[in-house]
């Protein structure tokens, strides 16, 4: 028998998934009435079930969600929150990944807007896209100690060339001189070329305000609004009274 030979050079090629399946295809009788190519493909597709699983696992550790765990299968959708199956459906595509375009999540505390940006981020992990999830404020400090210690550029690059960057809490604080600039860098480096979806308790009315620069204001919101999806969710708070912080799907 070429059984053990066979193994060690499956584990050698790293077909670890595969070779587990084999070994348990010798000890199942009812897999002996299979064709060669039925067996074979069982085997194939056991290894390319557990690549995609294991990639999935890495590039979702490697986002770092706010909420790691949020789907967009577990969005509920009652009527006072203004959100549209239907447009979560669509979203749910990563369409708008393909296409490059943003989506802005806005409204009050406590209606779910992380949710359902790391949802839609989560989907496009699944989908086979790169997501790296930050809060607005933890941006601007990674920039500034980046431009400290040389790391800038490196930095950026980073940011530019992930398919979806998560931007949250845009509009919790008030927006340093210079990372206003550092804003508009990661914005720029991405427009038309990559996605970003933004949540923020500002109506989007009010963010050129907020950036305080009436010059960088109009550079950042026209490369962030333009072709964006917008929505503008609403109703009571979904935090559960018992959680820090917590908030229902």
């Amino acid at each position: 028998m070429l059984i053990e030979p066979t193994m060690e050079k499956l584990r050698t090629l790293k077909l670890n998934a595969l070779a587990t399946a084999w070994e348990k295809q010798q000890g199942d009788p009812s897999v002996a009435e299979l064709s060669f190519d039925e067996r074979l493909a069982l085997l194939v597709d056991v290894e390319v079930l557990h690549r995609d699983n294991a990639r999935l696992t890495k590039v979702l550790r490697d986002a770092k969600l706010r909420l790691s765990n949020a789907c967009v299968e577990d969005v509920d959708y009652p009527p006072t929150r203004h959100l549209d199956r239907a447009v979560m459906r669509q979203l749910a595509t990563c369409r708008w990944v393909k296409d490059h375009r943003s989506i802005l999540v806005t409204g009050p505390t406590g209606t779910g807007k992380t949710y359902v940006a790391c949802a839609l981020a989560q989907q496009a992990c699944r989908q086979g896209y790169k997501a790296v999830y930050k809060r607005v404020t933890r941006l601007f400090e990674e920039l500034t100690l980046a431009r400290a210690d040389g790391s800038y550029g490196r930095l950026l690059d980073r940011f530019a060339k992930v398919d979806v960057l998560v931007l949250d809490d845009w509009g919790l604080a008030a927006i340093p001189p210079a990372s206003r600039h550092d804003l508009l860098e990661v914005i720029d480096d991405r427009t038309g070329t990559r996605s970003t979806i933004v949540t923020s308790q500002l109506p989007v009315k009010l963010w050129h305000d907020h950036i305080g620069d009436p010059t960088v204001a109009d550079a950042i919101l026209d490369r962030l609004l333009n072709s964006a999806h917008r929505l503008e969710l609403k109703g009571p708070s979904r935090r559960k009274p018992e959680g820090e912080g917590e908030v229902t799907p």
